[in-house]
């Protein structure tokens, strides 16, 4: 039977998914937990990301039978690197930023469960803060690491930019890998990579703007001697921490069995609330927004009209937080996201079949040079992950976008600008079998559309 990507995605039948290739370092660690006793889960995304990002893993942890007061997704304030380390810099964090505000939220887990250890699983720069808690005192307070698709040994590994914590040369990952093993004892450390499509463990620097100049490393990068380290084939750098397949290794190995199921179990009422963030100064950051309304609308998944008027509206104050919205599980739904000093976003999504207080809103990017002539501009966005041909099949107004490039997948959105004859029109976006309607807004009231892509 042919597996079509939906079926891998929804996780239907058992467990459709070929057995991923394994690379054990000579000192590699077993999980120790027994298949009853699954230790609190702390989630960690990456640079320039958010909590939301792990929205769906928490929905397959829950699936099967994790309870959501046993898990948590930390929120950085400030998510993205300094581009030196050693340099404050405005909007940004340091390692020591994360590190610290890392610790507290293990020691807040903690409390809140009465574990005397938990598990940790990092996406991309995740994987940083979760490694430099764990060598600096923190290994008795974890029993597990995962680190999914993080640059081990650096996006580059190079004599310049020695302050740089993605500097596979600089002193931040010399520290974390020195000693023969590059793991720490007592902690069971697992690593999720690509076969070659991951942006940020590529030989050649066209990825970090420099075409044709070695980068120092390689798509082994990701991997720790010490570590049990799984190859999971053609994923992107966002895949191998939020894809389903991912999902299966994370379950499986702080579990030590096999996940019941990878599908997401429907709940029969849901109820959704989050956070505004914002990105002052160009930077995105997790830091909360007051003063920005919040409109949900329900729509019709053929048309992306609405259907009636919002089944729920707020203002954010202080803490930056709506909600809780009830609405039901086959609901498309449209969030019109009006904040302070940015465009206002009308956010296009799928059916939520779980409950969520992680469905974070940021407003899209203010218009640019580039939009100057459009009448309207539509976005479809995979924050999980990646779009790349000829892998994927990816039309904007059926369309190929122009801004999606073979090869190795690099870009998480693609944009349409439209004539302003065209503003009004409704645009179907598509990737591969996900498909989502959004309205062309007009940019001349400072308006963008964003088709967020689930999976």
């Amino acid at each position: 039977m042919k597996l079509s990507r939906r079926m891998i995605l929804q996780g239907a039948g058992s467990l459709p998914f070929a057995i991923a290739s394994l690379r054990t370092g000579a000192l590699a660690q077993s999980a120790p937990t027994a298949p009853s006793e699954v230790p609190p889960i702390l989630f960690v995304h990456g640079n320039g990301d958010y909590d939301a990002l792990w929205m769906t893993t928490l929905w397959r942890m829950e699936s099967n039978g994790i309870a959501r007061d046993r898990m948590h997704a930390i929120n950085f304030n400030d998510p993205n690197a300094r581009s030196d380390d050693k340099v404050e810099q405005a909007g940004r964090s340091s390692t020591e930023d994360q590190r610290r505000e890392l610790a507290a939220a293990i020691a807040e887990l903690k409390r809140s469960t009465g574990a005397a250890r938990v598990a940790l699983v990092g996406s991309s720069r995740g994987g940083y803060a979760i490694r430099n808690v764990i060598k600096n005192g923190g290994a008795g307070d974890v029993s597990h690491a995962v680190l999914c698709g993080t640059p081990n040994h650096g996006v580059f590994a190079t004599d310049d930019q020695p302050n740089s914590e993605f500097n596979g040369r600089g002193a931040f990952l010399r520290g974390l890998n020195e000693g023969e093993s590059e793991v720490t004892p007592g902690v069971a450390f697992l690593t999720l990579r690509s076969d070659g499509m991951d942006k940020y463990a590529q030989a050649d620097g066209r990825f970090i703007g420099k075409p044709g100049t070695p980068t120092g490393v390689s798509v082994e990068g990701p991997e720790l001697k010490g570590a049990t380290n799984l190859v999971l084939g053609a994923l992107d750098h966002r895949e191998v921490a939020f894809h389903p397949r991912a999902f299966r290794e994370i379950y499986k190995f702080i579990a030590g069995r096999e996940p019941a199921r990878i599908a997401i179990v429907p709940e029969q009422s849901v109820r959704l609330s989050g956070l505004v963030t914002g990105t002052p100064g160009g930077a995105p950051t997790n830091r909360p927004v007051a003063g920005a309304t919040v409109d949900i609308f329900r729509v019709d998944p053929e048309t992306g009209e609405r259907k009636g008027s919002a089944v729920h509206s707020a203002k954010t104050g202080a803490d930056g937080r709506w909600g809780p919205a009830q609405v039901e599980p086959s609901w498309s739904l449209e969030f019109a996201l009006a904040a302070p000093d940015a465009p206002t976003t009308h956010i296009y999504r799928s059916p939520f079949p779980r409950s969520s207080d992680v469905v974070h809103l940021r407003a899209a990017r203010p218009l640019g040079p580039a939009d100057k002539d459009a009448g309207a501009v539509v976005i479809m966005s995979r924050p999980r992950g990646y779009f790349g041909l000829p892998r994927d099949v990816v039309l904007l107004d059926g369309k190929e976008p122009a801004d999606v490039k073979s090869g190795v997948p690099t870009d998480s959105t693609a944009t349409l600008r439209l004539p302003a004859g065209e503003v009004g029109r409704n645009i179907v976006a598509e990737f591969n079998e996900e498909r989502i309607v959004a309205r062309a807004w007009p940019a001349s009231e400072n308006r963008i559309a964003i088709a967020e892509l689930t999976y």
